[in-house]
């Protein structure tokens, strides 16, 4: 029976080309959010402006993170097959002007344009992959999915250098158009939407403000502390303006006839929980990749490519349990799994903190690699409990609403774990490891913590 579901499931299946080309779509959004990190300095080079090049970042993580409630609720509206061709067609659109850009502020602007349809494609080939997939198969099929991030988060820097130093740092953006129409040929081709759509008028105001409060929050915990203090007027401006938004929003929402972002999502237990826990998952994942090379590099003398590597152990361990993760939950319920990857999860971030100067890579990739484990065995079941208990016109918004929760996870880590390290290192340009190690080790101690916050997270689900 094992053996008949894998088949069922795989790319062998009559949904065999749905499930790939939503690998496909997948992997240039993932790809794309890390390939550029080892091209930063070629690009600067020609383009100038290494000031700005956080932005190239920011920028491209702000605008998928703001779009993604929208494209939840539009595909519920509308389907999803449009909006996955239209957030192909506006992804390879934002490739082709960032491979032509002849300055940093162009480019910064074009890395926008790729968000806007990133925040289209993430969300919606996870909505497909639970229309088309029963309870049962969802967990092996969302593996196939996380395994392309697993192999972006590796593959992605050491493309970018190949990129850069070979061929040209253009051909990083470039190479994304004959893949994306590959994909978006294929989706045109093989799926075929059963379900009715609804012809509801879209609520353009929610959808303005939802953008725009939202994406006050997210930039001021991406920039504060970095291009700005915490105290600054532009923080304290951003955060208290995008409050006032999302405030109005909640007030315009309640009287829409069709929201972009239904209140009900707000109320469901089991949409809550799973949102905290991928919240919490966004951030340990940042803290994790962002400071393990860096550790690495810096404390424990390592080269680049190996530093990388051993940040990759973490979503290499992520795949392994997420493809197992179906057998579990349908003998023990969604709940106990995530209970027992948040554990997981718990002693992994519990074996970083005897990290020190003496210890060694592998050490550090262990710890990794069981984290990644337990994320693989809380985000992927709790994102199906939360699918499961919803129709096909509310899976949309469900599925974007945990994504979403994760992206803000991502910026909350961003502001928190760099908090701690500039509490620590005092604002030197260049920390010793001396200083570094102590610095990290608080990443650590941060990282720990929020897995011990994912076990009362996932305590949360329901229990059936």
């Amino acid at each position: 029976m094992a053996t008949e579901l894998g088949s069922a499931v795989g790319l062998r299946s009559e949904r065999g080309p749905i499930l790939g080309a939503l690998m496909l779509s997948t992997s240039l959004v993932a790809l794309d959010s890390t390939i550029i990190a080892t091209a930063v300095l070629t690009i600067t080079d020609q383009l100038g402006g290494f000031a700005q090049f956080p932005w190239l970042f920011s920028i491209y993580l702000l605008a998928q993170a703001v779009t993604v409630p929208i494209y939840g609720k539009l595909a519920d509206m509308l389907g999803r097959k449009p909006l996955m061709l239209f957030g192909i067609a506006v992804f390879a659109l934002g490739s082709l002007l960032c491979g032509v850009a002849t300055s940093m502020p162009a480019l910064i602007a074009f890395r926008g344009v790729q968000g806007i349809g990133a925040g289209a494609v993430s969300p919606i080939a996870m909505t497909i992959a639970g229309d088309i997939y029963t309870v049962q198969e969802r967990a092996k099929v969302q593996a196939y999915l996380a395994s392309v991030w697993a192999a972006s988060s590796v593959l992605g820097p050491l493309l970018g250098g190949v990129f850069s130093e070979y061929v040209s740092w253009r051909w990083i953006f470039l190479i994304n158009l004959p893949l994306a129409a590959l994909a978006a040929w294929m989706i045109l081709r093989k799926f075929t939407e059963s379900a009715p759509r609804q012809s509801h008028r879209i609520d353009y105001l929610g959808a303005g403000l939802l953008t725009l409060g939202a994406g006050a929050l997210l930039l001021g915990l991406l920039e504060g502390g970095q291009a700005w203090a915490w105290d600054a007027p532009a923080s304290i401006g951003l955060f208290a303006g995008g409050l006032l938004v999302l405030a109005t929003f909640v007030v315009v929402e309640r009287r829409a006839a069709n929201p972009i972002l239904p209140l009900w999502v707000f109320t469901r237990r089991v949409v809550i929980a799973s949102s905290l826990a991928s919240l919490l998952v966004g951030a340990v994942l940042l803290g994790l990749t962002s400071y393990v090379p860096t550790f690495a590099q810096g404390v424990l003398g390592s080269g680049a490519l190996l530093a990388g590597l051993t940040a990759g152990a973490l979503t290499l361990g992520w795949p392994v349990t997420a493809s197992q993760a179906g057998k579990v939950y349908l003998r023990i319920g969604f709940r106990a799994t995530g209970l027992i990857g948040s554990v997981l999860a718990v002693l992994g971030a519990a074996s970083l903190l005897l990290v020190d100067k003496d210890s060694g890579l592998l050490q550090v990739a262990a710890g990794c690699f069981v984290v990644g484990m337990g994320m693989g065995l809380v985000a992927t079941p709790t994102l199906i409990a939360a699918q499961t208990s919803a129709e096909w016109s509310e899976r949309g918004v469900v599925t974007a609403t945990n994504m979403f929760a994760r992206s803000l996870g991502s910026a909350v880590g961003v502001a928190v774990f760099g908090a701690l390290v500039n509490a620590r290192i005092g604002g030197v340009d260049h920390p010793s490891a001396a200083q570094l190690a102590p610095a990290v080790h608080l990443v650590f101690v941060g990282v720990a913590a929020m897995a011990v916050v994912l076990i009362a997270a996932t305590a949360c689900m329901p229990r059936r």
